[in-house]
């Protein structure tokens, strides 16, 4: 059961990742899964349940890997390496970030989805708010600002990258926002 649930989860964050919310298509899951697709309705009373679930599970694993990158490196080296999150998910067949994806949906998703996707993004401005603040790049009243114009620009380079299929693109504006002091160079 377990397995199904998270074989389930993990195409449906592919899936998301690749068409937004409006892309799951519980059919479609179940035949790359390969069960049937009343099957995910066990896992999943319904559409929303697992738009919920598949964020819920993306910002929990978000959160965690932010939380391992500040405990193995210092304050300026993680926020230094705060954009790979977002380049890894071009790497993956040019793919965005899902809660970014769902974001664009925002007026059609249900409101359970629209809290973890808003979830997501307090997980990501919270972080770099507190790893700017111990890295001495801001001072801690002005380190929510900053760490929402990083979180967009991010955010928003990777969006303009997939829409050229090009991570050079996303590369390029990365080290634009460093040269201007946006992010940390």
């Amino acid at each position: 059961m377990t397995n199904s649930k998270e074989a389930i989860l993990a195409a449906a964050r592919r899936s998301a990742q690749a068409y937004g919310y409006g892309g799951l298509n519980f059919r479609d899951l179940a035949d790359e899964v390969g069960i049937k697709a009343a099957s995910i309705y066990h896992h999943f009373p319904s559409k929303a349940d697992l738009g919920v679930a598949v964020a819920r599970r993306y910002w929990e694993d978000t959160k965690e890997y932010l939380g391992n990158l500040a405990q193995a490196d210092d304050p300026l080296s993680a926020l230094r390496q705060y954009p790979g999150i977002f380049r890894r998910s071009l790497e993956s067949a040019n793919k965005l970030c899902l809660c970014s994806f769902m974001s664009a949906e925002y007026d059609d998703l249900p409101e359970p989805v629209k809290k973890e996707v808003q979830t997501f993004a307090d997980v990501n401005v919270a972080w770099l708010s507190k790893e700017l603040t111990a890295a001495g790049v801001v001072p801690r009243k002005k380190s929510e600002e900053r760490a929402r114009a990083i979180f967009a620009a991010v955010a928003g380079a990777q969006l303009m990258a997939r829409s050229r299929s090009d991570i050079s693109l996303f590369d390029t504006l990365i080290e634009s926002y460093r040269a201007t002091g946006l992010l940390p160079a």
